[in-house]
């Protein structure tokens, strides 16, 4: 691999900005000065920019506990993304698999593994994913039948089934719902359909993968190899 491309790779800046920097004289191959953005470089080697050690790293994985407030984006000009809290990152493609909204929490995927994300979101594939929320409203085993029927929430086809089980039915009710589709808010737009709404949702598990109960909003640590495992098998 080209350098000034191994380098832009792995965040040490823009193809630009890399280039001036090689030219300069301010990159080492294994404790060499190199001064040619062409140089070819294998990931196995070590290379230095003014000091600090640049490691190839191919693919990375992180399981994210979303705050409410971040958008769900790679870059945004007003609000805070995602990708902002992964401090300990070291490509600069990394990209959240699927959205949450900017008031959802719960689990999100972050990773530069195009394949993987393709397969988790893939409408023909139907990963489930789970979700707990609050809702104002009674929660009945009406409103159950409904979300395994499937809803009308003003698209061509209703809904696919919904497993919706209630765990707390009152004046806000809390509960818990399982689809395997990814409509645009759908399930705010599923309990709007059942006369509800939606005053606190988070996601906590996509596929095989579950949130990490330990991690609190806003916290993050690298996929185990179980975890990733899981996914790529499901």
């Amino acid at each position: 691999m080209r350098l000034d491309k191994y380098l832009c790779h792995m965040g040490a800046g823009t193809r630009s900005q890399v280039k001036q920097k090689i030219r300069k004289g301010l990159v080492a191959v294994d404790g060499e000065c190199v001064k040619q953005p062409e140089y070819q470089v294998s990931p196995v080697q070590q290379v230095c920019v003014e000091g600090r050690v640049f490691s190839y790293t191919e693919m990375e994985y992180y399981m994210l506990n979303k705050p409410a407030g971040c958008v769900s984006a790679r870059t945004d000009e007003k609000c805070r993304t995602v990708l902002d809290l992964i401090s300990s990152k070291k490509r600069k493609d990394l990209f959240p698999v699927g959205r949450l909204d900017k008031d959802t929490e719960g689990l999100l995927l972050i990773t530069n593994d195009g394949k993987l994300a393709h397969r988790l979101l893939s409408p023909r594939r139907h990963v489930d994913k789970t979700y707990e929320a609050r809702v104002s409203g009674l929660i009945t085993g009406e409103h159950v039948r409904a979300f395994l029927e499937g809803l009308d929430i003003g698209e061509e086809r209703p809904t696919r089934p919904a497993f919706l089980e209630v765990l707390l039915s009152g004046e806000i009710s809390e509960i818990r719902v399982t689809i395997c589709e990814g409509k645009y808010h759908q399930i705010k737009r599923m309990f709007q359909a059942v006369g509800c709404e939606v005053l606190y949702l988070k996601r906590i598990s996509m596929g095989s993968l579950t949130l990490d109960e330990s991690l609190k909003p806003g916290e993050y640590r690298p996929l185990t190899e179980e975890e990733l495992a899981g996914l790529k098998d499901g």
